[in-house]
């Protein structure tokens, strides 16, 4: 792998530095030359469900036989045009490899409701893309897979462990705890870097503790409302996630959220899987979810965690932006450490080439 692989990373090297808009601006430009691959997009439809989905496919334009990913969302980043998808269409085509991003669905141009879709729906609408794709004549059916961060990470894992036409995923800061014990941790430590005191601090953690007994069905409903009510006002709430109203376990999301333990799921996981964790991860518990993959860890799974990238594979952001609600949507992939292993890893599982005729 050595001398090719040194050759891939510098012509990505050269890709990713690049503003997006600067092919566009050259192609007028006196001094311009003609780039090696041209990368084409497509409108697309696919129908899940109740739901019709839209997104894109992004590949060179004259591609074969191509491998293909497709893109599982993170819960800031529902639309297929989020920077955090950037890298990928970018990336991805130069090497021969197919990328179709959509939006989520009851999101953008997609059909469906944001209301009460569970990780096995979504999982589902990701299914769905991926057998879209394997009608396209231009892709390999038999070398489509997903590429997910956070919580596209879980659904990237959930779907392949459901169905055999994902044939690899590559899985990105997915804490492999249940949700109640991620939002937790990540409200824990958004306290704390926006100067909360201890006691506030206890405060959150006994009202977010108060709403999941009741989900779990170990608490009262009424008990859960009273703290909610008692500190919806503080200024720090919005650091919780936690909605003004305790919805009726019932019907609950996220009732349904945290009883999904995603750890059983790799025993299911019979696909090439690579997992990548950032080492400054404030979002999730990184060095918890390593201790529960390495006892599931098998010959065709790589885990890697890439020292200083953040929960969205960044080295730059501050950490009060990373944690900020409002601020999801602005991270995106920087660390060369992520773009060298995702290449290598690709080109491992020979999804870089076309396939043999």
């Amino acid at each position: 792998m050595g001398q090719s692989f040194l050759c891939i990373l510098a012509a990505l090297s050269t890709l990713l530095a690049a503003e997006p808009s600067s092919a566009q601006t050259a192609t007028s430009a006196p001094w311009s030359a003609s780039a090696t691959t041209i990368v084409i997009s497509e409108a697309k439809t696919f129908d899940s469900g109740d739901a019709t989905l839209s997104g894109t496919l992004y590949l060179p334009k004259s591609g074969d036989a191509l491998a293909a990913v497709v893109v599982t969302h993170a819960a800031s980043s529902p639309l297929q045009d989020a920077l955090l998808y950037t890298h990928l269409k970018q990336m991805l085509p130069a090497m021969g490899i197919a990328v179709f991003t959509y939006d989520k669905r009851g999101h953008g141009k997609s059909g469906g409701t944001q209301k009460n879709n569970g990780f096995q729906r979504l999982a589902d609408d990701a299914v769905a893309a991926v057998k879209m794709l394997e009608a396209d004549a231009r892709i390999d059916p038999k070398r489509v897979g997903i590429w997910g961060l956070s919580q596209g990470g879980w659904l990237s894992l959930l779907a392949a462990s459901q169905n055999s036409k994902v044939r690899f995923v590559v899985s990105i800061s997915a804490p492999v705890v249940t949700p109640d014990v991620q939002m937790m941790f990540l409200s824990d430590n958004a306290m704390r870097v926006f100067g909360y005191s201890q006691p506030e601090v206890d405060q959150m953690r006994e009202t977010r503790k108060a709403v999941d007994d009741y989900m779990r069905g170990t608490g009262e409903r009424a008990n859960a409302q009273r703290m909610i009510d008692a500190v919806k006002d503080r200024p720090w709430f919005p650091l919780t996630y936690m909605s003004n109203t305790v919805g009726d376990r019932a019907t609950s999301g996220w009732r349904k959220e945290i009883e999904y333990d995603p750890l059983p799921t790799l025993d299911r996981v019979k696909v090439p899987t690579l997992i990548l964790y950032g080492a400054a991860d404030p979002v999730v518990p990184v060095a918890t979810s390593v201790d529960r993959i390495v006892s599931k860890l098998r010959c065709n799974m790589t885990l890697r965690v890439i020292a200083g990238a953040d929960h969205g594979m960044a080295l730059n952001v501050d950490v009060k932006t990373q944690l900020d609600p409002s601020k999801g949507d602005q991270i995106y992939p920087e660390a060369p450490e992520y773009f060298a292993v995702l290449a290598s890893w690709l080109t491992h599982q020979g999804l870089t080439a076309p396939a043999a005729s």
